[in-house]
């Protein structure tokens, strides 16, 4: 069913995939975004997320001129998918990374929920895993790493989602709306399959990475997904593809690479370390976009 979407910062890295794939599907879309994406059936407005004034006014607004035709007013939204922030660290200097990540989450829930927009999906991350942005060689607790493990990040970007994801299940338990956080994997667009040779020639440079990634059209996929899931509450979702981006079977490579890390469970054959599990299981989600159809093995 065609759904009303606020979604903030679809001019970004992943946005920029997410957006149109649901647009495809058929929604009606209003990007929110420090800078317009322009793409066909997207509306756009600029507005700043640490503003919580200008979060209730853009989850309550017009989506484009022709809707002031109605006379009823901005039409209700059915969702809300919240990707702005900024996207890592060493970008800006890290208490404002804190701030406007940590703030800006905070607005756009809180103007969601009170103005009775009861699904929101989120952006977490990877990095809530606690080796992406590290001191030093930090390694993993086990794996696979699923959604209950104890995501320790030291980082301002990790620490920002942590907050992020406690936020979230705050507002779900006094409102009683679901809020879907998805802990998203390294995004790849579709010209960047080209740095996978260099990433099996030096497979410890994805350790940070966990040896996953998240294609950013598949991405869109698991956002419809969750739009489409009713009465979960608050949930987390690793959203990463399904295998290991590796030459070597996922226990194998595993022992050979990282023999001093526990396996808690068994694994998949080509699992990937930042299990998808989860999401296939609960939201239904299908893998379109293995690495392996775009790279020579």
């Amino acid at each position: 069913m065609a759904k009303r979407i606020v979604f903030t910062g679809g001019t970004g890295k992943a946005g920029r995939h997410v957006v149109p794939y649901l647009v495809g599907k058929g929604h009606r879309v209003l990007n929110v975004d420090l800078v317009p994406f322009e793409h066909e059936g997207v509306d756009n407005l600029t507005a700043d997320i640490t503003d919580s004034g200008q979060m209730f006014d853009a989850l309550s607004c017009h989506f484009n001129m022709t809707e002031f035709a109605t006379g009823k007013g901005p039409a209700p939204i059915d969702a809300v998918v919240h990707f702005a922030a900024i996207p890592r660290v060493l970008i800006k200097p890290d208490n404002e990374t804190f701030r406007v990540n940590t703030l800006g989450t905070y607005n756009v829930i809180e103007a969601a929920v009170k103005l009775g927009i009861r699904k929101i999906v989120i952006a977490s991350s990877e990095t809530t895993y606690g080796v992406c942005f590290a001191e030093g060689d930090k390694d993993f607790h086990g794996f696979p790493l699923e959604e209950d493990y104890d995501i320790d990040p030291m980082d301002s970007y990790g620490l920002s989602k942590v907050v992020n994801e406690k936020t979230a299940r705050a507002f779900a338990m006094r409102s009683g709306a679901d809020i879907y956080a998805l802990r998203i994997g390294n995004v790849i667009e579709p010209h960047e399959y080209e740095m996978f040779k260099d990433f099996l020639k030096d497979p410890m440079s994805r350790k940070r990475n966990a040896w996953s990634y998240i294609d950013a059209r598949d991405l869109g996929q698991m956002v419809d997904l969750a739009i489409a899931k009713d009465g979960l509450g608050f949930e987390v979702f690793n959203a990463t593809n399904d295998t290991i981006t590796a030459e070597l079977p996922t226990a194998e490579f595993l022992k050979k690479y990282c023999p001093q890390i526990p396996i808690t469970r068994e694994l998949g054959e080509w699992e990937a370390p930042l299990s998808n599990r989860k999401i296939r299981e609960v939201l239904g989600f299908k893998e379109e976009h293995d690495w392996r159809k775009y790279v020579s093995v």
